[in-house]
């Protein structure tokens, strides 16, 4: 039994299988899920889990190289949950973040039911 950290076991396993540069997209839970990509859904009803709390829990278990998520979050509260998170962060068209999702190792689909409250990470190394 794990004493702390995230007790998802899917989530687990999928993350003990990412490495340097993979691509984990964390989601709200209205971007489509890309065909081919595993997909760990920790979406309950609409809000829950949110998409702070998933990133929070990811962020105490991985190390983030960066992040990227869509222009159209720019000056919204969601671009405040990542760049609170993140010391930077890269913007690109909404219609780019969904095709970058394809390359993703990992698709998160969290209950967050913010318009564009997506999140595009990469993995880095803790040396």
């Amino acid at each position: 039994m794990k004493k702390d950290g995230i007790l998802n076991a899917d989530l687990n396993f999928a993350i003990s299988k990412l490495g340097h540069t993979d691509l984990i997209m964390v989601a709200d839970c209205g971007l489509p899920a890309p065909a081919g990509v595993t997909v760990v859904d920790l979406a309950l009803v609409h809000g829950i889990p949110r998409l702070e709390q998933v990133l929070d829990a990811l962020l105490a278990e991985i190390v983030v190289e960066r992040c990227v998520a869509a222009q159209e979050v720019e000056s919204t509260i969601a671009q405040g949950w990542l760049t609170c998170r993140f010391d930077q962060v890269s913007y690109i068209s909404h219609a780019t973040l969904k095709e970058l999702s394809a390359s993703a190792k990992l698709f998160i689909r969290t209950g967050e039911a913010t318009a564009y409250a997506n999140a595009a990470l990469y993995c880095g190394v803790p040396f």
